[in-house]
């Protein structure tokens, strides 16, 4: 496993949409390994792969509740609302009151190709949005209510 560098805001990286994952192979458990040793160095809650320079429909999360990795996810279903503080490995230091689903489905696949649903409510709900949404090119200032200052 390896740390790899965070992509920062600014980089046209975070602004391209990802390309379906075709191959369920050693090099993407590899790239999901690392992801999730570079979220825990950086003392994060999400990482999607374009944050690590890989244009590819994947991310990993673990707010709490255990590791988490989707692979080509689609969200099915949202609903609620919730506003909370947000902020992204991506743009260090920078926070933000942002508007999300209290509520999502997703369905995805694992590191092995298994497909699977789960319903996440809260703040897990939140970063699965914010991750997803790195999937697309879109950063959680685009959701932002009002900037924090810190």
């Amino acid at each position: 496993m390896a740390i790899r560098n965070i992509v920062k805001e600014g980089d046209p990286v975070l602004t391209k949409v990802c390309r379906p994952v075709e191959k369920f192979d050693d090099k993407l458990r590899t790239l999901i390994d690392d992801m999730l040793e570079t979220m825990d160095a950086n003392d994060g809650v999400g990482l999607a792969a374009p944050q690590v320079g890989i244009l590819r429909r994947l991310f990993v999360i673990d707010v709490g509740e255990g590791r988490f990795e989707f692979v080509n996810p689609r969200i099915i279903k949202t609903s609620g609302m919730q506003e909370s503080s947000e902020g992204c490995l991506s743009c260090p230091g920078e926070f933000g009151i942002t508007r999300r689903p209290m509520f999502v489905t997703v369905e995805a696949y694992s590191r092995y190709g298994d497909r699977f649903t789960i319903n996440a409510e809260g703040l897990f709900a939140k970063a699965i949005c914010h991750e997803n949404d790195h999937l697309d090119g879109v950063l959680f200032k685009e959701h932002v209510i009002r900037m924090e200052k810190r």
